[in-house]
């Protein structure tokens, strides 16, 4: 309860909200913001490689304006957008064979941000010599275009997590946002997302009771929640009776911004040692009030994206349906941007059900603090080429008699115990 002023009937007037953004720290992502000094220790995904080809990409990433680019070699940049010497913008600026050629003067900015070229000025210029255009370092992997835009004396390498570098027999990635081959922008913060990514609750209600079953009935079934910290984010474990089957179901969120989707065709009817994500997601923020949800799909025999299947995972992920019919169905996407730009906290009433919530800003404001304090943020990976576990699946397996003393409540949190510890993954 906030206030006694929450406990009187019709007491709207007493309850005004403050001004100021509550939890500012982790909600603000510019240069110099707590929030976003944490973010820019890790590599994100700012673009699919497919969207810079021939052009120039104006972008907007942590409330820095940028320009991506690749050169006729084929190598990608990413700069800051106005030319070191008279500040045309680089978005109109023309691939060279290694960097990006300001069309005003024709000065050469190399993907490090190297002026390696000023056409009109002496041989001896100092400015072919030893000056920077502001640049950050870009990887490509996988069809993503990944940035890292932190003090380059604390870059960690590029992290490979185990459902990318290990892909089994008839899956393959294929790069985009919900649906193959196309990014999501939402109108807010970040954090929303994220927080809905340990939110296990609003699939049994938003997802199949408020607007219907989206994915199967079965995710109508209420399931026995628990969570569980990992050594790189944490883990929710839904488990849920149908039949006589446990069908426990686990879903990783790896710090900051990752989280990762098992199969939503799931029912629970059949036995499976280990059914697969079908999704590895970041929200990359763009600025406070705006993200990019962007990532992998991944395709396997369980999940094939065909066109029906393309519909139905786009289903309420935009405002591209007339607004009633998103009252009468809504989904994620008016559930979450409909909190606001910024979600006022000091409004919410968080109860039992909503410790993954409460444990992941625990765990984002632990890793603002490390980062003041100049450590390493859980999350971060210094090892090079190591391949990072992951939690992510389906699991369906006969439940069996209950114990003497043992509940069915008991008996279903011992499944998912069982899940989460890897005895189903193969």
């Amino acid at each position: 309860m906030k206030s006694a002023d929450a406990t009187m009937p019709n007491g709207a007037y007493h309850q005004r909200e403050k001004a100021g953004v509550p939890n500012e720290e982790m909600l603000r992502v510019g240069p110099g913001t707590p929030g976003g000094e944490y973010l820019r220790r890790f590599w994100h995904p700012v673009a699919m490689s497919s969207e810079v080809q021939n052009l120039p990409k104006r972008i907007k990433v942590l409330c820095e304006d940028l320009v991506l680019f690749r050169t006729r070699a084929g190598e990608v940049g990413l700069v800051r957008p106005h030319c070191p010497h008279r500040g045309a913008s680089l978005e109109f600026g023309i691939p060279d064979d290694c960097g990006l050629r300001c069309c005003y003067h024709g000065w050469l900015i190399g993907v490090d941000g190297k002026v390696l070229e000023a056409p009109a000025e002496p041989e001896a210029s100092p400015y072919t010599k030893d000056l920077y255009h502001g640049a950050y370092p870009v990887k490509e992997y996988e069809g993503l275009i990944f940035a890292y835009m932190g003090p380059t004396e604390e870059m960690p390498p590029l992290p490979v997590y185990d459902i990318v570098a290990r892909l089994k027999p008839g899956q393959r990635l294929i790069p985009g946002g919900w649906t193959p081959g196309r990014t999501y922008h939402w109108p807010c913060n970040w954090v929303q997302v994220k927080e809905n990514a340990m939110d296990p609750v609003h699939t049994f209600y938003l997802h199949t009771i408020a607007s219907g079953a989206q994915f199967t009935p079965e995710f109508g079934i209420v399931p026995e929640i628990e969570y569980k910290e990992t050594p790189i984010g944490m883990v929710y474990i839904a488990s849920r009776k149908v039949g006589d089957n446990a069908w426990v179901r686990v879903h990783d969120l790896i710090m900051p911004n990752i989280h990762i989707v098992a199969s939503v065709n799931e029912d629970g009817k059949a036995e499976k040692n280990y059914g697969p994500p079908y999704l590895m997601h970041w929200a990359t923020p763009i600025d406070d009030e705006n993200f990019l949800e962007i990532g992998w799909l991944i395709e396997s025999e369980e999940m094939k994206f065909d066109q029906a299947m393309i519909e139905k995972l786009h289903f309420g992920m935009m405002d591209d349906r007339p607004f009633a019919e998103r009252q009468m169905a809504p989904g994620d996407y008016d559930a979450q941007v409909s909190q606001g730009p910024i979600h006022n906290h000091d409004r919410e009433h968080l109860g039992v059900s909503d410790r993954g919530v409460t444990m992941f800003r625990r765990m984002l404001r632990a890793g603002i603090d490390d980062v003041r304090n100049g450590k390493d943020p859980k999350g971060l990976n210094r090892a090079e080429g190591e391949v990072i576990a992951t939690h992510t699946q389906n699991a369906v397996f006969k439940l069996g008699e209950p114990g003497a003393s043992e509940t069915l409540k008991d008996q279903l949190r011992n499944a998912g115990r069982r899940v989460a510890a890897g005895e189903f993954r193969c």
